[in-house]
């Protein structure tokens, strides 16, 4: 770990204070029902092997996309966390992403170093990507960010470590912007 990286891990928790309020979560109360399934996504693992989401099916799905040089970066411990407690249901999917400011820099194998050594990941990471709307943003963000395939959501992750949920339905269902925990009540709450 940097040096930076090292200041930026103790920051986290003050930079979690300092975004109170400015919290999103944006939630599919009617339960509306995706209109291409997220079922027939595919994405590629960071060791670049596809994976299907059909795999996922029955399972709860977390997305987030994530980074190693941000603020937010000290998430992948408590997404770690999550993973450990709930994984008997629930999947969580960590893209990789150099969409703000350059605070993804490394390449699939850095990251995934990166992860593992620095905070214990062993949750899936898939190939570096593009989350937010843009030329080239991947599939699984087409269809998380965009109601005409999803069913209701247009937003697109406004930084690092934006987290979708999906249910074992397949059904997006939450929103949460990079300032509410992993480890929240809101988070915990929609995984019962």
């Amino acid at each position: 770990m940097t040096l930076a990286q090292t200041i930026r891990k103790k920051l986290y928790p003050i930079a979690l204070l300092f975004k109170k309020g400015r919290n999103q979560d944006i939630i599919n109360l009617s339960k509306t029902q995706p209109l291409r399934s997220f079922y027939d996504l595919k994405a590629v693992m960071n060791n670049g092997q596809e994976f299907s989401f059909e795999n996922l099916r029955g399972k709860k799905v977390m997305i987030v996309n994530t980074a190693s040089d941000c603020l937010f970066t000290g998430q992948y411990e408590a997404l770690e966390k999550l993973h450990q407690i709930y994984k008997d249901k629930l999947v969580i999917l960590g893209f990789p992403a150099n969409d703000f400011g350059e605070q993804e820099k490394g390449n699939d194998s850095q990251i995934a170093q990166f992860c593992k050594l620095n905070y214990g990941v062993t949750f899936q990471l898939m190939q570096k990507s593009i989350a937010i709307k843009k030329d080239g943003q991947s599939e699984v963000y087409q269809w998380l960010t965009d109601a005409n395939r999803n069913g209701w959501n247009n937003q697109t992750p406004v930084w690092n470590f934006s987290k979708y949920l999906v249910t074992e339905e397949g059904v997006l269902m939450d929103y949460w912007g990079p300032a509410i925990s992993p480890l929240s009540e809101e988070v915990k709450k929609a995984l019962l």
